[in-house]
C-alpha cells in the first residue's frame, strides 16, 4: 500500500486519499522499460511488487547496474526535485506493479508537509551515501586490478630478455655442428640465465612485501664485478642495436656490496636506456672514487629525461613514452642502492640523454 512507504508515513489521512485518488497502478512485464536516460522527470514509481533495476550507460557491457528497487521502494525521486530530465534507466526484471504519482501532486504535498519535505531530503542522502560507498568500493577493486596488471605486466617484460637468449642459445646447443666447448658454454648461459630469472622474481616479492630484512654484504672487488656483469649484460643490450663503453676503466676497489642485488640495478638501468632507444644507440659508464665512495655514471644517447616525470622518477610505476613500461624499474633500483646505503640521482643536459648516477659508500677505517 501507498502508505507502507516510510516516505508517506508522514502524511496525514487526508493528504494520504489525495495521493491515492492519482496514484495510476501500471503493470511492466519482465524487460520492459520503464523510463529511459534523457525522459522528461514526470513523476515518482513506487514498487507495489516485483523487482526494477536502475542502470546508466558505460561499463564494458554498455550498460552499468548500480542498483535494484524491490516493494515499497521508489524511484525517479531526483529527476522530481530537481526538475531534471531522466538521469538512469529503469527496466523491470520480472512482472512488476508500479504506482506512478504525477510530479505537481508531489511537489504540492512536499510544500504542505514539512515532515514529507524532510523525509524526502533524507531518503535522497541516504541513497547519495549508497551509491558513493558503492564507487569507493569499485574504484578501489578497479585500482587493485590495475596494481596487479601492472606487476603481470613487469614480470612478462622482464622476463622476455632472459627467456629468448635461453631460447637462442638453447637453438645453438642444438645444433648438429656444436662441439662440446659450444655446448658447455651455452648450458653455462642457460644455467645463469634461470638464475637471473630466479633473481628477478624475488625482487619483485621484495618490493611487494614492502620493507625487507637488513641486506648481507660481502666484500666484493668492485673492478671484477663490473667486468663480469658487463660480459653478461653486453650480448642482451646487442640484440637491441645498443652497444656499452666503458669512459675509463671502474676502480679497483673492495666494496660492501650483493652481487645478485647490484647486478639487478645494472640490468634495470641498462634495459631503460635500450628502451629509450629503440633504433639502437650507445650506453657509455664512467667512475669515479673518493675517499667516501665509488660513484657510477650511466649516459645513454636517447632523448633524456622527459620534464612531465623528472620529479617523480624513482616513484613505483611512474612511467612515460615506453609501450611496454610498467615504472617499477627505478623504483627497485632505488630500493637496491637504499639497501647498499648509498644513493642515486638523475638529470638530463642540454644535447645528451638520460644520465643516472649513483654512489656505493667505501668501507671506513674503524676510529681507534
Amino acid at each position: 500500500m501507498i502508505e507502507d512507504n516510510k516516505l508517506f508515513a508522514q502524511l496525514s489521512v487526508k493528504d494520504l486519499n489525495k495521493l491515492r485518488i492519482v496514484a495510476r497502478e501500471q503493470l511492466f512485464a519482465a524487460g520492459k522499460e520503464i523510463f529511459k536516460e534523457g525522459d522528461p522527470g514526470d513523476g515518482v514509481y513506487l514498487v507495489k511488487d516485483g523487482l526494477v533495476e536502475i542502470s546508466v550507460l558505460g561499463g564494458q557491457t554498455g550498460r552499468y547496474i548500480f542498483t535494484e528497487a524491490g516493494p515499497g521502494e521508489l524511484l525517479g525521486e531526483m529527476a522530481v526535485i530537481e526538475d531534471q530530465p531522466r538521469s538512469a534507466t529503469a527496466v523491470a526484471r520480472k512482472e512488476t506493479i508500479l504506482y506512478f504519482l504525477p510530479r505537481a501532486e508531489i511537489l504540492q504535498l512536499v510544500e504542505q508537509c514539512p515532515g514529507l519535505a524532510l523525509a524526502f531530503l533524507r531518503e535522497i542522502s541516504h541513497r547519495l551515501r549508497g551509491f558513493n560507498r558503492q564507487y569507493l568500493r569499485e574504484v578501489l577493486q578497479a585500482d587493485r586490478l590495475a596494481v596487479v596488471g601492472r606487476f603481470a605486466r613487469s614480470i612478462v617484460h622482464d622476463l622476455k630478455n632472459p627467456l629468448n637468449i635461453i631460447g637462442l642459445t638453447a637453438e645453438m646447443a642444438a645444433l648438429s655442428q656444436a662441439g662440446s666447448e659450444p655446448r658447455e658454454k651455452a648450458l653455462g648461459t642457460i644455467r645463469q640465465q634461470v638464475d637471473r630469472i630466479n633473481e628477478l622474481v624475488g625482487e619483485i616479492l621484495d618490493f611487494t612485501q614492502g620493507a625487507s630484512p637488513d641486506l648481507v654484504l660481502s666484500t666484493v672487488e668492485f673492478a671484477d664485478f663490473v667486468r663480469d656483469i658487463l660480459e653478461e649484460i653486453r650480448p642482451e643490450a646487442a640484440i637491441r642495436a645498443a652497444t656499452i663503453e666503458l669512459e675509463n676503466p671502474p676502480p679497483a676497489v673492495a666494496l660492501p656490496l650483493n652481487p645478485k642485488r647490484l647486478r639487478r640495478l645494472f640490468f634495470n638501468l641498462v634495459n631503460n636506456a635500450t628502451d629509450a632507444m629503440p633504433r639502437g644507440g650507445k650506453i657509455l659508464l664512467r667512475f669515479r672514487s673518493s675517499p667516501e665512495a665509488v660513484v657510477t655514471e650511466l649516459e645513454d644517447t636517447g632523448p633524456g629525461i622527459a620534464p612531465e616525470i623528472a620529479g617523480q622518477l624513482f616513484e613505483a610505476f611512474v612511467t612515460y613514452g615506453k609501450a611496454n613500461g610498467t615504472g617499477l624499474g627505478l623504483s627497485i633500483c632505488k630500493k637496491i642502492i637504499e639497501d647498499h646505503r648509498g644513493w642515486i640521482t638523475a638529470r638530463t643536459e642540454p644535447g645528451r640523454g638520460a644520465i643516472f648516477e649513483f654512489g656505493l659508500p667505501r668501507p671506513q677505517p674503524r676510529p681507534a
